[in-house]
């Protein structure tokens, strides 16, 4: 083989020349706003990315001392004891009583301030997840037919839970940092916090491998999301976008990041492995739900506030994943439907909540959604940047074509454990789950649509998410 032969053709020293000239000539177009402050960093938002952690806390939450301990003690009670409110029917009196007692304490608690938390925000994350388990248990564990009206949930836990929420700027009800973030400990305290290293469900409703797993897999996705946050941190300290050095860095960061939504999508898919369906759906799933979670579902009255129809009081959602929402707003997805992108929406599409993905936020740890409003105001929008440099583009469109294919299987997930778990059949009379019967069939008697958590319909919510991201692709 002579030397000449492993020289490019000349139609492919045309089309490199080309794209150079192209790329430079288009990127020129896109201008780079000087900082005039020093740039934060992701450690300012509580963002760990030197320890690998991202979102998590450095490390797990030790248990509230003095007379925070009433509160430890009203918790681990309550894990050993409470069944939903509605399985207990028939001659579960024992059940009922011992709830009613337990709720009695409850309501008997001194009226805590929490003002010596206030300096460490670690004790205030586990005041918050401590209170907020409180309050799930405290509702879900009322017999449907001993009550009327309203729930009203009281004074003893939202006094301080709405203290402490203040403190952390974030909901006063259970989230999905209290669920995840923050409940886990080391199974090695002499190792480092990676998810080999953590056990998850620290605090559990019912008990189960089931429910702990399913912390884990909405964790292992988390723990992945951290590669991504670390990409999105070096493509905001690059020195500059119109360069051909930098484009070349961006085609890097973009391919990174769609190997890194390649394996989230493998982390969502997993989660069949780990979690039966019918056992997260009747019996972890309700101790989820919020206020007014379905139009059946009584309203909370949050004793001692004025309007507590005010509050964000939904519940937990993988909607409140930071990680979730970190990679939408570097990809520019438009879940408000305010751009005029490529096709426009349908029927469908419009019908859905728009508002859910920035609802969400407020259920975020404050420090978190900062971390989100500066992403979102970025001024070199790496859409914008891929729209004005052609050489940029495929590589935004993959990326983007990953996240749709990641919605796309979280629908196939929300489907199975969620859609098709609320048209299950009831089980044979004398089965071991008869409670369980009873609860799917007042849910098959209730009109409308299957919504989610947060009182959403679900498949509407999953369909405009996934249509919203295949509305980011550019076009060539």
């Amino acid at each position: 083989m002579h030397l000449i032969d492993l020289l490019p053709s000349p139609s492919q020293l045309f089309n490199d020349a080309l794209w150079v000239l192209q790329s430079l000539q288009a990127s020129r177009r896109v201008s780079l706003v000087a900082h005039p402050t020093p740039t934060p960093t992701p450690a300012n938002f509580d963002v760990n990315l030197q320890t690998n952690t991202g979102f998590f806390p450095l490390k797990p939450l030790a248990k509230l001392q003095g007379p925070f301990s009433s509160w430890e003690h009203a918790l681990s009670q309550a894990q050993g004891m409470l069944k939903l409110g509605e399985d207990l029917f028939g001659d579960a009196s024992e059940g009922r009583a011992e709830g009613e007692l337990w709720r009695q304490q409850i309501r008997s608690l001194p009226l805590l301030t929490t003002e010596d938390l206030h300096q460490d925000p670690q004790l205030l994350r586990r005041a918050h997840k401590v209170l907020a388990f409180l309050v799930h248990f405290y509702v879900h564990s009322i017999p449907p037919d001993t009550t009327t009206g309203p729930t009203i949930v009281p004074r003893s836990l939202v006094a301080p839970l709405m203290s402490v929420s203040h403190a952390l700027r974030i909901a006063p009800v259970l989230t999905f940092a209290d669920t995840v973030l923050w409940n886990w400990e080391l199974i090695d305290p002499e190792l480092p916090v990676t998810i080999e290293n953590m056990r998850f469900g620290q605090e559990l409703f019912s008990g189960t491998e089931d429910e702990r797993n399913f912390y884990l897999s909405s964790a292992r996705t988390e723990m992945i999301g951290v590669e991504m946050l670390h990409i999105i941190n070096e493509y905001h300290n690059l020195p500059s976008v119109t360069d051909l050095s930098s484009v070349c860095k961006i085609n890097r960061l973009l391919s990174r990041l769609t190997s890194v939504i390649q394996e989230l999508e493998a982390s969502v898919q997993s989660v069949r492995q780990i979690v039966d369906p019918h056992m997260f759906y009747w019996e972890v799933r309700p101790w989820f739900n919020g206020s007014a979670s379905s139009a059946s579902a009584p309203a909370w009255i949050y004793e001692g506030v004025s309007d507590t129809s005010a509050l964000d009081l939904s519940g937990p959602s993988a909607g409140q994943s930071s990680v979730v929402h970190a990679l939408d707003l570097f990809l520019d997805i438009d879940h408000k439907l305010q751009q005029r992108r490529y096709p426009a929406p349908s029927d469908v599409n419009k019908r859905a909540d728009h508002g859910f993905m920035e609802r969400m936020r407020r259920y975020m740890p404050g420090k978190h959604r900062d971390y989100l409003a500066y992403i979102a105001g970025s001024p070199r929008a790496v859409r914008e940047v891929a729209q004005n440099t052609p050489a940029i583009r495929e590589a935004y469109n993959i990326a983007v074509t990953a996240l749709k294919k990641l919605r796309d299987s979280h629908m196939r997930i929300a489907c199975l454990y969620v859609i098709n778990m609320a048209r299950t059949t009831k089980p044979p009379v004398g089965c071991p789950m008869f409670a369980m019967a009873q609860r799917m069939e007042r849910a098959a008697s209730r009109s409308g649509p299957v919504t989610g958590t947060g009182g959403n319909e679900l498949s509407l919510l999953l369909k405009a998410g996934r249509d919203a991201t295949q509305r980011a692709l550019l076009r060539n």
